[in-house]
């Protein structure tokens, strides 16, 4: 069995490719570029520059290379980003989803990973987000991984795939220092950007209702993410026909302050914050059931917050060699 990788050569896609190939499958990885970078892929894994969008790549990929399943992880990401560009974004991740999803079928292939978010659920006022509490996604981002599940069922159904939706809540760490997150879009990058720039960390807000006025939220470790890929993938080819819905998290809530204060302990920084405003649409607490997962894939999250951190700031060095530990 071959497995498509789309994005795989990005942050998570490039952890995905080599889980993949530890647990012994075989994959081919198709990426724009836009934001993945090339080197991260091992040695010998076949590469295909080209975008979802562009259905003669996809069919000749499908067969060349005898593809039998899809783990669907390109996409444009950014909520912010989102809101300011809508039409891209549904261009980008519905339409290009509809377009892929149209080759698999015609090609043939049998099991379909999709890359969806906790952003479908919006601002939960729940303890534990599970896969049953409605989805009020609230940017165009968390619009667009919506649609895109129901997409991925409907095609599912239509055309004998057993597909499934994995809901990632908030990536971080790095199975090894090159394959760290470049970008500085999630929190922990974000940190370090402000300490190695000779800032102050910002928290945005501290007066919600939680134990220290803080955001609460679930961080589940890249590689743990990656091996529930390999946990998704594994599980729809032995089982044709299946649909799962699953959220990728540890059940475990840290507020923004405990992470920056965590942060410092293991960079050696001053992380004294800046707090300021509240951002517009943050909820107060956003944490996943793991429960349906376990019980469906086997599977559960191995790293804790401190391997995250530690992780991510060994990669945040290995990019930034000026970012000397203090």
């Amino acid at each position: 069995m071959t497995w498509l990788i789309t994005g795989g050569a990005g942050y998570i896609g490039a952890h995905v490719v080599r889980a993949m190939l530890a647990a012994g499958e075989r994959t081919v990885v198709l990426d724009d570029l836009s934001t993945g970078i090339a080197a991260r892929l091992p040695e010998g894994v076949p590469f295909v520059e080209g975008n979802v969008l562009d259905r003669a790549v996809l069919d000749k990929v499908i067969a060349e290379h005898e593809v039998t399943g899809v783990v669907h992880l390109a996409a444009k990401k950014q909520v912010g980003e989102s809101v300011e560009l809508p039409l891209h974004y549904y261009h980008e991740n519905v339409e290009g989803l509809r377009v892929l999803l149209a080759a698999a079928a015609a090609g043939g292939v049998r099991s379909f990973v999709f890359s969806s978010s906790a952003a479908v659920y919006g601002m939960p006022d729940v303890d534990l987000v599970t896969e049953d509490t409605p989805c009020l996604p609230m940017s165009p981002y968390g619009e667009t991984k919506l649609a895109g599940e129901w997409l991925v069922r409907a095609t599912g159904r239509a055309h004998g795939l057993a597909t499934a939706s994995l809901r990632y809540f908030n990536v971080a760490g790095a199975a090894s220092p090159e394959l760290a997150d470049t970008g500085v879009f999630n929190v922990v990058p974000m940190v370090f950007e402000r300490l190695t720039g000779g800032g102050a960390p910002k928290i945005f807000g501290a007066d919600y209702p939680t134990p220290d006025g803080t955001c609460v939220r679930d961080y589940i470790h890249v590689a743990d993410l990656a091996d529930a890929h390999v946990a998704a993938a594994r599980t729809l080819a032995a089982a044709p026909g299946r649909d799962l819905t699953v959220n990728i998290g540890r059940g475990e809530g840290v507020s923004v302050r405990e992470l920056v204060d965590l942060i410092g302990e293991v960079t050696g920084y001053d992380t004294t914050p800046e707090v300021t405003d509240r951002r517009a649409g943050d909820p107060a607490r956003v944490v996943a059931s793991a429960d349906r997962i376990t019980a469906e894939l086997g599977w559960s999250s191995r790293h804790d917050v401190r391997d995250m951190i530690t992780s991510a700031w060994e990669g945040w060095q290995h990019h930034h060699p000026e970012a000397a530990r203090v």
